[in-house]
């Protein structure tokens, strides 16, 4: 999936996960929102359309400037660089899109439940039931959220088709790029098909408040702050893949230790997937560092300095701001921190790890902006870094609250007061 469910979380571990009906004692890793300690705003590209126009502040063709939605330029990438775009279709074929498996051969989401066709289909369906109940509340919360965000995949299909240069224009495209957005999709949708069935068989979750949610986010869609361009679509996927598979990595963990072997492989089956799509973004983000390091380098520094906008930030259930006076998407994410399946830690981690991966810090011969952007955004991960270590140790004072979610019947979880 494009992505986690949770922002760089502003909550922080409850003390009460250490019984053994609950999770695993949480890695104590939090931090506030980082936004006010962004680094100044390099300069803004112009925007461009696939033609070579710029588009003025009205929308219209002409002169007048870029288009400015939300505080976001509207096509972004110079035509130069679409072009690049364009002569990578070679090495998508060769590189990226053979990441993708079989179907034939992969695994689909009837291969992990209950056989509905088998004489002892409830039977089975009792088994499920019986480890599902040992599952506390808080693991629900955080893999429902999950389920959630896997099934908004609409929404990431199309943030995917609005990136010039490599949009399926027709909705069947023969092109490396349609190719790989249609198939990268339809591996991607069986991660929320499998998770929906195994929660409602569970009978541990009220599936009409997730389909609420569901619907609600779908509707709401998100803005990931790539302006059009793929050059800044592609490094947010590459960040949240990485997300992704650390999130379904840990809920697989942490169902395991709490008995139930099969979510466990599940949900690890889940991050096997999300290893090879970033895999697949990391890849052509090489390509890009290749052919432009410069407007490659000013593009990451761009995305790290506004924040990897996490793609259920709008979900909403109808119910929660009106039960606890909170925003669910914050709530959620607090009980990601406080289970450690997604923390703080975890998305600092993550932006470290790209930039090592991409020699952020010792790649050479740039021009001005783009190294600019290179000690920018250095100096970003240490501030970040310190931001978790400080909310790490000012979490452990916070007040927990207990907070009712719809998602398991009104049940009040943990949540910490922040």
């Amino acid at each position: 999936m494009l992505g986690r469910s949770t922002v760089l979380p502003c909550s922080s571990p409850s003390t009460s996960f250490a019984a053994p009906s609950t999770l695993r004692q949480p890695r104590r890793a939090a931090a506030k929102s980082i936004s006010a300690a962004l680094v100044t705003d390099t300069p803004r590209p112009k925007a461009i359309e696939s033609n070579g126009t710029t588009r003025n502040g009205n929308g219209k063709l002409g002169q007048g400037g870029p288009t400015i939605i939300n505080g976001q330029v509207l096509h972004s990438i110079n035509a130069h660089q679409l072009d690049l775009i364009h002569s990578m279709d070679g090495y998508l074929d060769k590189t990226v899109v053979p990441i993708l498996k079989d179907v034939k051969t992969m695994w689909q989401p009837t291969d992990f439940l209950p056989d509905s066709s088998s004489p002892d289909f409830l039977d089975q369906v009792a088994e499920l039931r019986k480890r599902t109940d040992q599952l506390p509340d808080d693991y629900w919360v955080v893999l429902v959220g999950d389920m959630i965000t896997e099934e908004a995949l609409p929404t990431y299909m199309a943030m995917l088709n609005t990136l010039d240069g490599v949009r399926d224009e027709t909705g069947a495209a023969d092109t490396p790029w349609g190719r790989w957005t249609r198939q990268w999709t339809a591996e991607e949708n069986r991660h929320g098909d499998l998770m929906n069935k195994y929660c409602y068989l569970s009978g541990r979750v009220n599936m009409r408040a997730v389909e609420r949610t569901i619907q609600n986010l779908i509707g709401s869609g998100m803005d990931p702050k790539t302006e059009n361009n793929p050059y800044l679509g592609f490094i947010y996927t590459s960040f949240q893949e990485r997300a992704t598979k650390v999130s379904h990595g840990n809920t697989a963990a942490h169902a395991t230790e709490l008995g139930d072997k099969q979510l466990g492989k599940i949900c690890a089956a889940i991050a096997g997937d999300e290893a090879r799509h970033e895999k697949a973004y990391i890849k052509i983000v090489d390509r890009l560092f290749e052919l432009d390091p410069s407007g490659t380098m000013i593009a990451f520094g761009d995305m790290m300095r506004k924040q990897i906008v996490m793609p259920a930030h709008l979900m909403n259930d109808n119910e929660h701001m009106q039960n606890n006076s909170r925003n669910l998407f914050k709530d959620f994410s607090s009980v990601a921190q406080a289970t450690g399946t997604y923390t703080g830690q975890d998305y600092v981690n993550i932006m470290e790890f790209l930039m090592k991966h991409w020699n952020i810090g010792g790649m050479l011969g740039l021009n001005s902006e783009a190294q600019k952007a290179q000690d920018d955004v250095q100096a970003l991960l240490t501030k970040f870094r310190r931001l978790t270590d400080r909310q790490e140790r000012i979490m452990k004072s916070k007040a927990v609250v207990p907070t009712k979610f719809s998602w398991v019947f009104n049940k009040e979880v943990p949540v910490i007061q922040v």
